[in-house]
Formats: structure tokens, sequence, C-alpha cells
């Protein structure tokens, strides 16, 4: 068994005001974004110019907080959010969304699209491949927050999580920023390297970040609120990659038919 690394959730603290490490991983993904979104920028096929990054970071910023929020409220705290419509805005309880976020930024992208003249797919095809970045941050955050920890188990590098019992646990949260946040990122990285047909990056996006999900869900103890969903193993995370994994070999399969 491994000891757990506790560390402090809270990474600087100035008078009144506290930062939370959770909140900084927010901005290395967006950072992470903005900076090799306008390397990608330059090469010749993209749809928009370098100077125009900064503003879809904003967009996608905008589409990943509301649609992750309102994505877990909606998912995972329907019976609350129907009993109480405003804990939508109680953000400090935490909760929030890779499906809904996922959802918020392809909203985000359709907005922007409009502006840039270009669609909506050509744009994701864009920030498919540095997603991962923040993906990757995200998980370490919950991590330090001791959050979202694995099931029991009695493998070697197992972990007793503060608030997660006396059991040893999987650290499920450095499966996630393994999978879909390094191995994730080489991935599309080196597929988008080069042009592909419109639609292609997202859909590999979508199907391997589903495949990857749906596999660390096994790991994973589902929300306390909602359990298993069938057959004792069945997560509400599974649930929602599922139809990830199917449209986005769809996605493929369809963008390169086109392009034949």
């Amino acid at each position: 068994m491994l000891t757990y690394p506790s560390i402090d959730p809270i990474a600087v603290t100035i008078g009144p005001l506290k930062i939370h490490w959770y909140g900084l991983m927010y901005l290395v993904g967006f950072a992470g974004v903005w900076i090799l979104g306008k390397k990608r920028a330059q090469q010749s096929w993209s749809p928009v110019q370098p100077e125009a990054i900064e503003d879809l970071v904003t967009y996608g910023a905008l589409g990943v907080i509301l649609g992750g929020r309102i994505g877990y409220t909606l998912f995972y705290n329907l019976p609350e959010f129907l009993h109480n419509p405003l804990v939508l805005f109680e953000i400090w309880k935490g909760g929030m969304s890779f499906h809904g976020g996922m959802l918020g930024v392809f909203v985000a992208m359709w907005f922007f699209g409009k502006q840039q003249n270009c669609t909506m797919m050509q744009l994701t095809d864009i920030i498919s491949p540095l997603a991962p970045i923040g993906l990757g941050a995200g998980r370490l955050g919950n991590f330090i927050n001791s959050e979202l920890w694995g099931r029991p188990t009695d493998v070697p590098w197992g972990m007793v999580f503060p608030n997660g019992g006396p059991l040893p646990r999987h650290p499920s949260q450095l499966y996630e920023a393994f999978l879909e946040g390094f191995v994730l990122f080489i991935i599309l990285w080196i597929y988008t390297s080069k042009p592909r047909p419109t639609m292609a990056p997202t859909g590999m996006a979508l199907m391997a970040y589903g495949c990857f999900r749906f596999f660390v869900e096994f790991f994973r103890m589902p929300d306390a609120q909602i359990g298993y969903l069938a057959l004792n193993w069945l997560t509400m995370g599974q649930i929602l990659s599922t139809p990830m994994i199917i449209i986005g070999a769809a996605m493929i399969y369809i963008a390169y038919k086109k392009a034949d």
C-alpha cells in the first residue's frame, strides 16, 4: 500500500482570498490550449488565425465551466435540482461533469464559428488534441482534493484517502490523469500532426476518451447519490461514455468516406 501524499487543497492564501489547486489546474488547462492552439493555428490548414485563439479559449472556457456545472447538476444531481433549482448556482459545493463540459464546448464553438465564418466541427478539430491537457490537470486536482477516489483494492499501489474510509483504494484519479491526459494527448497530437478530414479529429477524441473513461470506471467509485445503475458495476460515467464511443467511431467513418 502506498501512502497518500496529503497536500493542502489551498495552494495560496492572500488575506481572505484562498486559491485552490483545483482552480489552478483549470488555469493550466486553459493556458495549455492557448499556447498549443497558437502553434496549431499557424498551420496552413487551420480554420482560424493565431490572433483568434485568445477568443477561442475564452469561448471554450465558458463552455467548459457552464456546461460542466449544468451537466453535473442534470446528470448526477437531478433530484436535488428538482427539489431546489438554486443548487445549480452553489458552485462552492463542487461538482463538474466532463460530459456536460464537452457539450458546453460544442455549443461555444458553434457560436464562435459564426463569428469566424467556419463550422463548429472545424473548430472542435483544432481544440480536440489540446483538451487532454486540461483533462489531465483536472484529474490531478481531484487527487489533491482527495475526491473521486477508486474502489477498494488490495493492489500494492492502493491508497487510503483521508475521506475515503479505512480501506486502501485505487488512485483512479491518477489512472484518469494518465489515460485521459497524457496518453490521449499523445494519440491526438500525433494523429492531428498532418491534415485530416474534417470531423475525424473530433471523432477520434470522442472515441478514445470514451474508451478510456469506460475502462477507468471499473476502478472508480460511482457518485454516492447515484451508485451503480445495473449489474453492480455499470455507472453513469459508462452510460454517458458509450454514445461517445459510438458517435466518435461513426464520425471517423463518415469523415473518411466523404474524403474519398
